[in-house]
């Protein structure tokens, strides 16, 4: 039991954080254990090597116990786990290829500069040497207690460690090898110096565009994208058209909602026969648990934390004052100070003894078995006080002994169980007892406790503002009509009708299989919308209608688009390139005209455009120009002889053609050692994420989970 107690806390041997430096990205099918049962599959590959559904199992265990650990959701963490794979095995590809191996020696001697260690102080002696032995020590005494889910969970973690190590390993390999010359800081410090002064005529692209309109087709989109296929390599995703119908209380639902509350405030409830109200009610957290949309909360709260409506005036009233009805968002809310009192700040410690099952539980216990330990514990405690201190070596806490299971002090305002909290507040100093919260059972001892501010005990009798069956019905009436509508019709007609009847739509165009949101929508029907838009018999200008859970909100789908795994489909990513490609395609008109006219100076190109001449100083280190960032011209700059007039500049906001004047040196303070420092810094935070990505851009990835999850749903 000693043993175990050890064990519980050092949180790293229960699960360990992954933190993969430089190997770090979100989304959510459904449990891989529902599609494959027992057996095992393979995922993807990369580069030939498997991913298997053990890889990505224990992958999305580490990230769901580290979002757990942090109090966030523990659902829509698969692609993070997939991409953290892919990266995972790219990094021990590059490794092995240099001819390294992770020796069992060399796990041990450099694990105490791992992020999970090296951020632990306990794992260091007072001289500040690695604990390795002790750890060593923990783990076999682990091994060997038969708790084979916590072996197993260490197990997992040592993976993720190893993965983590040979990345460290490989990048400070490569790294080495970057190095800046004496030559490049030279060359870079007369690229910061050198000044070139020209006279320009620029073209502006808003400009020409507005008087010589261009349209930009899909074959140019898609020979922008073959001349850049890397920048356009993609995973399989969907555009989509979204109309979303929301069920929305009407002026009508507002109204029966408050007659209602009114008549429950002041009139009396239909179970007693319309003789006991909020008001006369002489059991208030009764009348509150048979008529309020929201249960009865006994706890004491400042007035800051009590509803906007009634904050400012529980100060003034007496006990058994009523408040409302008042509106809070989308509620109605009567209210009855029941109480105040100054609250206590408490100073406590406890021992958890946590189950399976309970909130941020690892333990395998079942609940009977905590509350039995738990009540065996503190009968040895009241016996003997002394025994607190003994029973901290059980508690599911991490740290608990070196913490003395101590929480600090404490409010009634404290972010704590109500269950804990509730039980300092109904004791005094000294007391020590169990308390149940949704974490496990809890052996309370209280150390100390002060007076504090005012706070107010309040009944709220709350009644949420719903939509109506007939609003709901009305909501059905409204999709069904629009789908109606738009039933084999183009994209465009799906777009412009719903835009006509201002309804909310969407278009989010490239949709991932599991991403698990829809951009602007957040139903608890996205992950099943988007797994309909990925069926292979769907087909683009298929449609359908979805009923959220709970709310009676309609969302209808129009599917626009079905990409494969390759390149980017044009019409998807028209958005983000065809700025880019109109620029070029207007770039190339002006480029044209000049050639034709066969202008020899600025004042031609200036009177041909009807645009003035202008004269500036460029740099090549900082190419500033007329306030936009202009490369391409300043390189032309220091290209172009002097007195000659420049071939047209395809620049970033404009097309321009110049004539250098003169070159200058402006020097600056510095010298080659302080710049080859400066480029070898830049360098050093650029080269990880760089490289990470060039190995995934160049990678052959294989992923199957699409074909995966379409072969179960069809079984």
């Amino acid at each position: 039991m000693a043993v175990l107690g050890q064990i519980r806390n050092r949180p790293w041997l229960l699960m360990g954080i992954i933190a993969l430096a430089m190997l770090a990205f979100v989304v959510n099918p459904d449990s891989l254990e529902k599609l494959f049962g027992a057996n095992p599959g393979v995922l993807g590959k990369v580069n030939g090597e498997e991913i298997s559904k053990e890889d990505f199992d224990d992958q999305l265990f580490i990230l769901q116990q580290q979002a757990q650990q942090q109090g966030q959701p523990t659902s829509g963490l698969e692609e993070q786990a997939w991409q953290m794979l892919v990266q995972s095995k790219l990094i021990k590809q590059q490794f092995e290829k240099m001819g390294l191996t992770l020796t069992e020696e060399m796990f041990w001697n450099q694990l105490q500069y791992d992020p999970m260690f090296a951020q632990n102080p306990e794992n260091f002696d007072a001289k500040g040497n690695f604990k390795s032995q002790e750890i060593k020590k923990q783990i076999e005494e682990l091994k060997n207690s038969g708790n084979v889910e916590m072996y197993n969970n260490w197990l997992k973690t040592r993976k993720a460690i190893e993965y983590r190590m040979m990345a460290r390993q490989f990048f400070a390999n490569v790294s080495t090898g970057i190095t800046v010359s004496k030559k490049e800081a030279e060359e870079m410090m007369k690229q910061r110096d050198q000044l070139a002064n020209i006279d320009y005529v620029k073209i502006d692209y808003n400009a020409y565009a507005q008087k010589n309109p261009i349209k930009v087709s899909t074959k140019d989109l898609e020979d922008y994208i073959k001349a850049h296929p890397i920048m356009f390599k993609r995973d399989a995703s969907r555009n989509l058209g979204v109309v979303y119908f929301p069920a929305a209380a009407s002026a009508t639902d507002d109204a029966a909602t408050l007659a209602e509350i009114t008549k429950l405030y002041s009139q009396g409830s239909d179970v007693s026969g319309g003789k006991e109200n909020f008001q006369n009610t002489a059991n208030d957290s009764m009348f509150v648990a048979l008529n309020s949309d929201m249960p009865f909360n006994p706890q004491y709260f400042s007035a800051n934390q009590l509803p906007s409506g009634i904050k400012d005036k529980v100060a003034a009233a007496s006990p058994g004052t009523t408040f409302g009805p008042y509106k809070e968002q989308n509620f109605y809310v009567v209210s009855k100070l029941l109480d105040k009192k100054t609250s206590d700040s408490t100073l406590s410690k406890h021992i958890l003894i946590a189950y399976k099952g309970a909130e941020r539980s690892t333990a395998t216990r079942t609940q009977a078995e905590a509350k039995k330990i738990a009540e065996d514990l503190l009968a040895q405690i009241k016996a003997n006080p002394a025994k607190f201190a003994e029973g901290l070596k059980l508690s599911d806490e991490p740290n608990a002994v070196e913490r003395n299971g101590s929480v600090g002090w404490t409010t009634p305002e404290t972010p704590f169980a109500p269950g804990y909290l509730n039980f300092l507040a109904s004791n005094a100093k000294g007391s020590t007892g169990i308390a149940e919260t949704p974490f496990g059972y809890h052996i309370i001892n209280i150390e100390d406790k002060k007076s504090g501010a005012m706070t107010y005990k309040v009944a709220n009798l709350v009644k949420a503002i719903k939509a109506s069956d007939k609003t709901e019905n009305e909501v059905y009436t409204k999709a069904t009509k629009f789908i109606q509508q738009v039933q084999g019709k183009s994209f465009n007609d799906f777009a412009n009708i719903a835009k006509k009847n201002n309804y909310q739509f969407f278009n989010p165009k490239e949709v991932g299989r599991f991403q698990g949101q829809l951009p602007g929508l957040g139903t608890d029907k996205d992950e099943e919308i988007i797994a309909w838009a990925f069926d292979k018999k769907r087909e683009k200008g298929d449609t359908d209608i979805f009923t959220v859970d709970g709310t009676g909100d309609r969302v209808i789908v129009y599917l626009n688009g079905v990409q494969d795994a390759g390149t980017a489909d044009a019409e998807a990513v028209r958005e983000q390139i065809e700025p880019i490609v109109m620029n070029k395609l207007i770039a190339k008109q002006i480029s044209d005209k000049i050639a034709a006219a066969k202008a020899t100076s600025l004042d031609q190109i200036a009177k041909l455009f009807s645009t003035g001449k202008q004269s500036a100083q460029v740099n090549l280190l900082s190419p500033q120009l007329a306030g936009a960032m202009e490369p391409k011209v300043a390189g032309a700059a220091f290209g172009v002889a002097k007195g000659k007039l420049s071939n047209p500049v395809e620049g970033a906001t404009g097309v321009y053609v110049l004539v250098k004047k003169s070159e200058t040196i402006n020097k600056q303070p510095g010298d080659a050692k302080q710049i080859a420092q400066s480029i070898a810094s830049q360098n050093a935070q650029q080269f990880g994420q760089a490289l990470l990505k060039s190995l995934q851009d160049n990678a052959k990835i294989k992923d199957y989970r699409i074909e995966v999850y379409n072969k179960a749903a069809q079984q």
